[in-house]
């Protein structure tokens, strides 16, 4: 005697719990106060910036140092948390960079910075106003794992000088001993020749008569007077003792048992050595000469001094890792890091132009999109209201429910991984209207094959969705495959479409799953559908079956059972044994 396995089915409660989900999105969406997506630079507008290499020698770039340069302009644009940002190479010499919800400025300030990042010896330093100064750009630099608190002060009492940075003899007037000797040619060479720089008397009156916001010179082998970024600080430099490029990691954050932000650095061999030796150098000045100004696009980003003894260890810093510590909120230790780490330009470029984007070419095509999609969305739910009649029903809704689960995952995803929908995403949303539509034909159609084949409706309704589910499920992972590989070979815009499109197929499966068959067997409980009354879709003349209650064939599936265990074991928990 076969054993007949029972399947409780809950639908009701199913449904419920998938709809508490959806509710939840939505309270997340108000405690956040997130009711849009974010809009690509096509819809909303943002800004484009082409940067020019300068000529070298009349020549252009090489290839490999243009895409080098390209490659930490992407970086230094992802920093920014900007999604749909595009960092192209065009020509023999320009980069183009366009990115939606960016300030111009703020873009312009990250990108614009085509300088090669640099260390260098404070000579002197002065505040140029005192009424309008604000926290110091100086911090604390250690060779600790932890970061010593606060920022210390200079040495009270007189420390010999060593020979790293002498003062420059009274009445001077020899001229300042240029940074482009041969001895400069290795990284030695080049520290050796910062350390024994002195500055000239016409280097001294150049400080006296700068005004913050005059050109200065960018070459890394001539001393440089500037200011910090803020203006509020003029500074006297050596020329550069360790290039940025020296760097190899740089990162931000509040280290163990610290209450304050810290910005960590590493170098590489050769900057470890040529570390070594600017801190031994340092940690025996006194203010300001125990500083080290990093100076990026001939600005200073940030001047740290050297501690002569901290609890964590001595100067100088041998390990080639040290930590930056002072007065940091979270944004200036996330930008010091960026600079760090993606400030090293292969090339010197210049901004030969900034547009602002305008959204409006793209507002047109948007509305033209969504009619687009609206209308395909009436022809999918009439077509599915004339042949499945009541069914229709369970279309509309399972198409309603998607769109607002869509709309919902966009407007987080935006807030939370900086996702930008574009006019390509749109594209991949309509896209996904078909592909929903597809999952209920496959289902229903199954339902009217059960039931041609002799079984009772409410039978019908589950095997047909056992039946239907492995077709959908594998017709849904082939488009989302395809959109993973889209997503990873594909640029720009089509990397929007393609996640968009993977988007909107995982949420048909869970709607599938999860709402419209629940719905279904709910609806089949009903009198209305269970017993396939006229215009539910579900009557037998509009099945193609015989004129037969579809209720009548109870009693005939029932003396079968004993001879069929196919049929019992699907048997729904509405059933008679």
């Amino acid at each position: 005697m076969a054993t007949t396995q029972r399947r409780k089915l809950h639908p009701g409660r199913t449904l419920i719990i998938f709809l508490v989900v959806i509710a939840a999105l939505y309270g997340v969406m108000a405690a956040t106060h997130s009711w849009s997506p974010r809009l690509g630079l096509d819809l909303r507008g943002g800004t484009t910036i082409t940067l020019t290499a300068g000529a070298n020698d009349g020549k252009a770039p090489s290839k490999t140092s243009l895409e080098q340069a390209r490659n930490i302009i992407q970086q230094r644009v992802n920093s920014l948390g900007v999604g749909e940002s595009s960092v192209k190479t065009a020509g023999d010499r320009n980069i183009v960079v366009s990115a939606p919800n960016v300030d111009s400025e703020k873009l312009l300030n990250m990108v614009g910075q085509t300088a090669k990042l640099g260390f260098r010896f404070v000579y002197t330093e002065e505040q140029v106003d005192k009424s309008q100064a604000g926290p110091s750009a100086s911090a604390t630099a250690s060779s600790g794992a932890a970061a010593p608190q606060g920022l210390p002060s200079a040495p009270s009492t007189e420390i010999p000088k060593a020979s790293g940075l002498p003062s420059a003899p009274a009445g001077s007037g020899t001229g300042a001993q240029k940074y482009n000797d041969k001895s400069a040619s290795s990284e030695a060479g080049r520290m050796k020749a910062a350390q024994s720089w002195q500055p000239s008397e016409e280097d001294q009156q150049k400080f006296q008569d700068y005004t913050c916001g005059d050109p200065s010179t960018q070459e890394e082998n001539d001393p440089l007077v500037t200011c910090n970024r803020e203006g509020t600080m003029k500074f006297l430099l050596s020329p550069v003792g360790i290039p940025g490029t020296l760097v190899t990691k740089s990162t931000a954050g509040i280290p163990d048992q610290g209450v304050s932000y810290v910005v960590n650095l590493q170098f590489n061999a050769i900057g470890t050595k040529s570390f070594s030796t600017a801190t031994t150098a340092l940690c025996s000045q006194q203010a300001p000469q125990n500083q080290f100004a990093i100076v990026l696009d001939g600005k200073v980003v940030s001047n740290p001094e050297l501690n002569p003894q901290t609890s964590q260890g001595a100067c100088p810093i041998t390990s080639g890792e040290a930590q930056i510590s002072g007065n940091f909120t979270q944004e200036s230790a996330d930008e010091l890091s960026n600079i760090l780490k993606y400030g090293a330009l292969p090339l010197a470029f210049t901004a030969s132009s900034v547009d602002n984007v305008s959204p409006t070419l793209g507002g047109e095509q948007l509305k033209a999109g969504l009619i687009a999609g609206l209308i395909g969305l009436i022809l999918v739910a009439g077509y599915c209201i004339l042949y499945y009649r009541g069914l229709g029903i369970v279309v509309i809704s399972s198409l309603l429910i998607a769109g607002a689960g869509t709309y919902a995952a966009m407007v987080l995803l935006g807030e939370s991984m900086g996702f930008t929908l574009s006019l390509a995403g749109v594209a991949g949303a309509i896209v996904a209207i078909g592909i929903t539509a597809d999952s209920f034909i496959v289902y229903f159609e199954r339902i009217r094959d059960e039931i041609r084949e002799g079984r009772t409706l409410r039978t019908a309704l589950q095997t047909g969705w056992l039946k239907a589910r492995g077709t959908i499920a594998m017709a849904d992972g082939v488009s989302l495959l395809s959109a993973v590989i889209l997503f990873i070979l594909s640029v720009d815009q089509v990397k929007g479409f393609a996640f968009t499109l993977g988007l909107t197929t995982v949420i048909d499966l869970l709607i599938c799953f999860f709402f419209t068959h629940p719905v279904v067997v709910l609806l089949g409980r009903t009198r209305f559908w269970g017993e396939g009354r006229r215009f539910s879709g579900l009557e037998a003349r509009h099945m193609g079956v015989s004129e037969l209650s579809l209720l009548g064939r109870r009693a005939a599936r029932a003396r079968a059972r004993n001879s069929t265990a196919a049929d019992t074991s699907v048997t729904d928990d509405g059933e008679e044994a």
